[in-house]
């Protein structure tokens, strides 16, 4: 199977970090995609040009993180990403869903960022990055939910693939003031498969 990803996508690191968690490395061959390039080759595989893209064996291919990290938790071992068979099931869709919400406002961060500079839209980075703060606010109170203190899963993964574009947006400054969030990322970022996937920094992106 083959996983195209871009090194800073935090979608593609959603993908990428379900695979090592899954233990997925010997099944999955991760390929660096071109994207944001006229006449890319990347676009004959996939027209819409997104990552992640999975193409499984049978060639069926997946687009869309959830979906991708869905399929590749079920591929072998326990499930660990999916939302609890109980009534809490409905929490952790919540958190999942508050997470996501961030991760996709700082997204457009960043990739309004990465135009030139005389092309960015400041309306656009004064909202987002106030949306940022607002979000940041909300889950310094959110992280002590017990769901995001449970064994990794998909709420914590978006959230912290989130909190780590701090790498490319230098002005997205959520530690400040967030004392429990700071904790809580340092635990999650040290794990092994979120080490492997950190994205680039801000500098490194830029040149690219």
């Amino acid at each position: 199977m083959k996983l195209y990803i871009t090194p800073g996508s935090p979608y593609a690191r959603m993908a990428r970090i379900v695979v090592l968690e899954k233990g997925l490395e010997d099944r999955i061959e991760i390929v660096p995609a071109q994207t944001r390039l006229a006449n890319s080759p990347y676009y004959a595989i996939n027209p819409s040009g997104r990552v992640p893209y999975l193409v499984p064996d049978d060639g069926a291919a997946l687009e869309d993180s959830a979906v991708i990290c869905a399929y590749l938790d079920r591929l072998g071992g326990e499930v660990m990403f999916a939302p609890p068979g109980d009534g809490n099931a409905w929490e952790a869709r919540r958190l999942e869903a508050l997470a996501r919400s961030m991760l996709d406002g700082l997204a457009v961060w960043s990739r309004e960022l990465a135009r030139p500079r005389g092309e960015r839209s400041p309306t656009i980075l004064e909202h987002e990055a106030q949306r940022s703060e607002r979000m940041a606010d909300l889950w310094e109170k959110e992280i002590d939910h017990a769901w995001m203190r449970a064994p990794l899963n998909m709420a914590q993964l978006t959230l912290a693939c989130a909190l780590g574009l701090e790498a490319r947006i230098p002005d997205f400054r959520w530690r400040d003031g967030h004392p429990k969030l700071c904790a809580w990322f340092s635990r999650v970022a040290a794990r092994p498969s979120f080490a492997a996937t950190a994205p680039p920094d801000a500098a490194t992106a830029l040149s690219r």
